[in-house]
């Protein structure tokens, strides 16, 4: 059965620029390509979700940040309950071992994204987005992914009674594959270029809403990244109500890092502190578009350049949210080559935790930056995003995928 839309009290009151802050739109529909008055061919401004601060109860981000991202209504777009599966309220461990491996005085924090319900921080995103696919009466949920994010659509899709189309290329990791086909998805697997003419094409003929980017410089459904502003609410909780001074995230499109600036952005207007943490964006070196931007001091940045070990942040293009979030944090662009983020990945098992090698891009971007002499603001939170588990190698290749008929895929979406 299709869920409902949620009678939760959201103080969302509309969807405004980056771009220039002064424009704002309705809340619905979602500008699923970026700003219509400010962006151009030449570069595309994302959106942000504006809200009734003025409504928000004074204590709401005094709750404990336990599971469930409802208990955050009131500073989320519109929600459906019954679609949560206990997303966020993910722990916060102290690492002595971390620390003195980086070369700091105190501890390093590491929050673990990895205990999310499909194991990876895309669960705070996808809660917002399909439960505004709902709340839009979309007829089902389309996305290009190679990882996380599509398995993390596919699971909230299906509760929520959507049909959902992934796309993925045919070097797609077994896990993924397998993933997909419990959750029942239509699974894609198509040549690497042909993901985003796919999407839109799908998108087009079936009205589906995309829970990935359709433009070319990254903005995204403007709902998903106000899923991680929890992330924020939570740090600072569980610091004892205490912020860190910096706070480094694996980057790709940079919408995790926006919504983390924007939940301690939301705090200090709220009167709850007085400042905002440092951000660091960790980024491969081979590729690293946010660097890029943040050098040339442009809105985003396209580059090419090999892959990386850490796929799921190896991306060619950014955003304009990230170099906002890096830029009003007072934070600044890290980056890691590979031979570093296997030593960190080894590290962090010695310490009792195994991630994909995206989730460990923090702290390898911090050995190297406290190797050339930067100054790191302690205490340090670094974000680790992904189970290992999913990054397995597989003891025998996947079949080869047959040839995509868009046409029997659409009539078949169509029929559904």
């Amino acid at each position: 059965m299709t869920a409902q839309p949620s009678t939760e009290v959201s103080t969302a009151i509309g969807q405004r620029s980056l771009g220039d802050p002064s424009l704002r739109f309705p809340l619905s529909p979602p500008l699923l390509t970026g700003c219509p008055a400010t962006s151009s061919e030449e570069m595309q401004y994302p959106l942000e979700i504006d809200y009734d601060y003025a409504r928000v109860p004074r204590d709401l981000l005094r709750q404990p940040p336990l599971p469930g991202l409802a208990r955050w209504a009131p500073l989320l777009p519109p929600l459906v309950p019954e679609l949560s599966m206990g997303e966020g309220g993910t722990a916060l461990i102290e690492s002595e071992a971390i620390g003195r491996w980086l070369g700091l005085d105190l501890p390093v924090w590491l929050k673990d994204e990895s205990r999310n319900p499909t194991w990876s921080h895309k669960d705070r995103l996808n809660y917002c987005i399909v439960s505004t696919a709902v709340k839009n009466k979309a007829p089902g949920i389309a996305v290009a992914s190679t990882g996380n994010h599509g398995a993390s659509a596919a699971a909230y899709a299906r509760r929520a009674g959507l049909p959902c189309v992934v796309i993925s290329t045919r070097d797609a990791q077994p896990a993924f594959v397998h993933l997909q086909a419990a959750l029942g998805s239509t699974f894609l697997l198509v040549e690497r270029d042909a993901r985003w003419p796919t999407l839109q094409r799908i998108i087009d003929e079936t009205g589906f809403m995309p829970a990935s980017n359709l433009t070319r410089f990254h903005t995204g459904n403007p709902f998903g990244p106000e899923g991680y502003k929890t992330i924020a609410y939570e740090i600072w909780a569980q610091l004892g109500h205490e912020l860190p001074g910096t706070v480094v995230l694996p980057t790709g499109y940079g919408e995790m890092l926006f919504g983390v600036y924007k939940g301690f952005r939301e705090l200090k207007a709220l009167g709850l502190t007085s400042r905002v943490p440092r951000l660091l964006s960790a980024e491969p070196i081979v590729r690293a578009p946010l660097a890029r931007a943040m050098a040339q001091n442009v809105a985003a940045a396209e580059v090419t350049g090999p892959g990386s070990i850490a796929a799921g942040i190896a991306c060619t293009v950014s955003s304009y949210r990230a170099a906002v979030a890096l830029r009003e944090s007072g934070g600044r662009p890290l980056t890691f080559h590979d031979t570093v983020l296997r030593e960190a990945a080894t590290q962090l098992a010695n310490d009792g935790l195994w991630q994909e090698f995206s989730g460990v891009a923090g702290i390898a971007a911090l050995h190297e930056a406290i190797q050339r002499g930067e100054t790191i603001e302690e205490p340090v939170v670094a974000v680790l995003t992904s189970t290992g588990l999913k990054e397995m190698p597989a003891t025998v290749p996947p079949p080869p995928a047959e040839p995509v008929s868009l046409d029997r895929v659409i009539a078949t979406l169509k029929k559904a």
